[in-house]
């Protein structure tokens, strides 16, 4: 599919029609300036019928609409209705909340089912971009109240290491959940946290500082 193409009709219209039938998009993903307008001349040397040659190029679509664009196509093929929120973030992130009845389906077990989901939008809204744009999402405040349930978790089992002087290892965690579990305990003198293991078995072991 070209970006870019010119086409020429004997109206602006036929010669957009041609250019987007082309391209293959709707007319509101594309820009276009005329390149030349003229009348052609017919018998006799009279001027006729009218030429339009115009430019069209595919419009540059920010990655966070993009983004909103995919998502809206996921939830529309699985029939579910929901709310898209954008929010602006850290570090020129950008969030989006997303809000409905039944969202249980979308986050799955710990989260997993989420976390493909942002890698996915992660990847179509930054294609064809230089500049990446890190995209996070959340459902019904998960990701709040995931981070609230594993520092609570991390207290209580930093507990039972200081009473027990023994190692507790916990389950395989993804990167963003181990540094939870890290930042809850990193100002207690008494433990050290540290990682281990291998890809999706990777996991935060917590042991009495010796």
């Amino acid at each position: 599919m070209p970006n870019i193409v010119e086409k020429t009709g004997k109206s602006l219209e036929e010669a957009l029609k041609a250019a987007l039938d082309e391209i293959g998009v709707e007319r509101d993903k594309v820009e276009y300036e005329i390149v030349e307008e003229k009348e052609k001349k017919g018998l006799f040397g009279l001027f006729g019928a009218k030429q339009v040659t115009v430019r069209v190029s595919v419009r540059a679509v920010a990655p966070a609409e993009t983004a909103k664009e995919f998502l809206s196509g996921v939830f529309g093929k699985m029939a579910i209705e929901v709310l898209i929120e954008k929010f602006a973030g850290e570090n020129d992130m950008v969030n989006f909340e997303i809000y409905g009845p039944d969202m249980g389906i979308l986050i799955g077990k710990h989260g997993q089912t989420l976390d493909a989901l942002q890698y996915l939008v992660n990847l179509v809204a930054n294609k064809g971009h230089d500049n990446w744009v890190k995209i996070q999402l959340d459902i019904e405040n998960y990701r709040k109240r995931r981070e609230e349930t594993l520092s609570r978790l991390a207290l209580r089992l930093a507990d039972k290491v200081r009473r027990r002087s023994e190692r507790v290892a916990l389950e395989p965690m993804n990167s963003h959940e181990r540094k939870i579990i890290h930042m809850a305990l990193q100002d207690d003198r008494r433990i050290t946290t540290y990682s281990e293991g291998e890809g999706h078995y990777r996991h935060v072991v917590i042991t009495p500082k010796k």
